[in-house]
């Protein structure tokens, strides 16, 4: 069975008027129910539920204005839209104060009249979504895990939990501000390690002599100002997890020290005469292609396997769909109660315009997004207004069909640079994912689009 556009209560008194527009938006999609009357629609509004209410303006009894305003005040869920012979203002500005949605003019043209039913079932849907997703913040237990429901996220954390209890190396990928760090302690918090400590640093924040320090701890004396023993990050973390972010910026002259360390289970301080043991999961996570670093030198192989046992990638948000709406919804709760403002959600509007946005700089960039509309806004609910204008208006990239513009033609390699980019936006940058689907090896792609191309900026490489 076809899907269909939506359920359509149509209360028209008049039985011809009423006929020909079940008819009309039968044929158009919709699945149409017809009452004669406002008392008939109410009390069947009681007993099924539909998607959006098509009334008459002028009934006998209940008119369409009163039929509005009760459907508002008990089923504010359900949009209504109001058909008028009377095209004024007047009627306009009280149809809409009576809690419309939208009003159409007598005589009907059908095609126009779709299009608002088209809206309306829409902005239903949105707001049942929004409500839906609200709620269901409510069910995410508080183990740090990403929010989010989506396939794409749901396969990680089936990956997280079977691999939770294991005391093996991880590497975490993906794209900046898609939660690494997040997932990195999801994985602390479901392991069996989850009473010892969680222990972070970020490889590329401090310059190689500090990060040695950090890391392996340093014995008196051994540099200017070294006038302590200090204990290392591998240390620290015994019964843990060491966190090692950004690992891909890691100083390639350290790179041996931190091999040994994972493969012996011990490190030697800097400057000290012995080993010491130590008993923390390593979990490091980068936004770079390390098999590209390993490729060009910059990364050791042995290295690289020795961190990358199990591997586990984070889709970009745009992969995410719903997920959206999920991160949006906490994230205007947090900075509600922060800011001492009562804002309780999103607008459907601008629910809509998240989830039209491609969103490059991932959860990062929704939850500064979030932030500024809650400072921002006068209302309960975040408006298209509230938003930083990139998102108001953002237009997805549309495909020309073929046409007769000559200058809108390209040449095969134009055309192949294209092509790559887009397999390569797709799988969120990956050009291992993109080396599969092209059928070339990854050093073809870097050149193509490193060099030939003019140096093209790969995803996985930005800092």
């Amino acid at each position: 069975m076809s899907a269909t556009k939506g359920r359509i209560l149509v209360v028209e008194d008049e039985r011809e008027m009423r006929t020909l527009l079940e008819k009309g938006l039968a044929r158009r999609g919709f699945v149409p129910t017809g009452r004669g009357s406002a008392d008939e629609a109410f009390s069947l509004l009681g007993e099924e539920d539909f998607d959006t209410v098509l009334t008459d303006l002028r009934m006998p009894g209940m008119d369409g204005l009163a039929l509005c305003e009760r459907i508002v005040l008990n089923r504010p869920d359900i949009p209504v839209v109001v058909l008028t012979a009377f095209g004024t203002l007047e009627t306009a500005v009280a149809a809409i104060r009576a809690g419309a949605y939208d009003f159409v003019t007598k005589p009907v043209d059908v095609d126009a009249l779709v299009l608002v039913l088209e809206r309306a079932v829409q902005h239903r849907a949105l707001r049942e979504e929004v409500r839906r997703l609200r709620q269901a913040l409510g069910d995410v237990s508080a183990d740090g895990r990403v929010v989010g429901e989506s396939p794409a996220l749901r396969r990680v954390y089936e990956l997280i939990d079977r691999v939770a209890d294991s005391d093996t190396s991880v590497l975490i990928t993906g794209e900046s501000g898609t939660g690494k760090e997040v997932a990195a302690r999801a994985l602390h918090a479901r392991g069996r390690r989850n009473e010892g400590p969680f222990v972070a640093i970020n490889c590329a924040a401090m310059p190689e002599q500090l990060l040695e320090s950090e890391l392996f701890g340093h014995a008196r004396g051994a540099f200017t100002d070294a006038k302590a023993a200090r204990t290392g990050l591998f240390i620290k973390a015994n019964g843990g997890t060491l966190f090692l972010d950004e690992v891909g910026e890691m100083p390639l002259a350290l790179q041996p020290k931190l091999l040994r360390a994972l493969q012996e289970r011990t490190v030697r301080p800097v400057g000290g005469d012995s080993e010491l043991p130590f008993g923390a999961r390593i979990v490091a996570a980068t936004n770079r292609d390390l098999e590209l670093a390993v490729e060009e030198g910059r990364f050791r192989e042995d290295l690289y396997y020795r961190l990358n046992v199990i591997g586990l990638e984070l889709p970009p948000l745009r992969a995410r769909g719903n997920d959206v709406l999920m991160l949006a919804q906490r994230f205007v709760e947090q900075f509600a109660v922060r800011s001492g403002k009562r804002v309780v959600g999103l607008s459907p509007a601008a629910a809509q315009r998240l989830l039209a946005y491609s969103w490059p700089g991932n959860v990062r960039e929704l939850q500064n997004c979030i932030e500024r509309a809650v400072a921002l806004t006068s209302y309960e609910q975040l408006t298209v207004e509230d938003l930083p204008e990139r998102i108001r208006d953002y237009r997805a990239p549309s495909h020309r069909a073929q046409g007769d513009d000559v200058s809108e033609l390209v040449s095969l390699e134009e055309m192949e640079r294209r092509y790559i980019q887009r397999v390569l936006e797709t799988v969120g940058g990956s050009r291992t994912l993109a080396s599969r689907i092209l059928g070339v090896d990854r050093k073809t792609i870097y050149r193509k689009l490193g060099r030939r191309y003019g140096g093209a900026e790969d995803k996985d490489d930005k800092a």
